[in-house]
């Protein structure tokens, strides 16, 4: 894999990141995804990005104060203008050093030139099965994303 099309962030989830229930708030767990996927698009574009859609954000397990957090963030496809970014939350209970899926989902970034125009960005190519498996995910993630905002526009008059 293209490290360059990687990005991870390590760190501890701390008291101030957890909610009423003693979890960590999954707020705070979206802000981390924001953060590595923008690094992600912005090491990928070489320019500053703007998200564009959040999809199919999984809460899958809940994260703990204390535990070693992982977000990993990859590029598994590009459009033109548009990046694709498959985001991927671990927590590791450091006693136990096991490490366990806690989120993941898919952030499409756009970048921009200095002006606020969008900009083309560098082609990437799946090379792995699991790469191309991941770019046809993110196409799925598009596809249905897409619908919806038609289905808002057409059956509520939502722009």
């Amino acid at each position: 894999m293209d490290s360059n099309n990687l990005v991870e962030f390590k760190f501890l989830a701390e008291p101030t990141d957890v909610n009423f229930g003693g979890k960590v708030h999954g707020g705070m767990v979206m802000k981390w995804i924001d953060q590595a996927s923008y690094a992600c698009a912005a090491q990928w574009s070489k320019r500053y990005c703007v998200t564009v859609s959040a999809n199919g954000i999984r809460f899958i397990r809940p994260i703990l104060v204390g535990q070693m957090i992982t977000v990993t963030a990859r590029i598994v496809y590009t459009g033109k203008t548009s990046m694709h970014i498959y985001v991927v939350v671990r927590a590791c209970n450091l006693k136990e050093n096991k490490a366990v899926v806690t989120n993941r989902c898919f952030i499409t970034f756009m970048a921009l030139d200095d002006t606020g125009y969008h900009v083309k960005v560098p082609a990437y190519i799946p090379k792995s099965d699991e790469d191309k498996m991941l770019a046809s995910v993110a196409m799925h993630a598009k596809d249905f994303a897409l619908k919806l905002d038609s289905d808002f526009h057409n059956s509520l008059g939502w722009k």
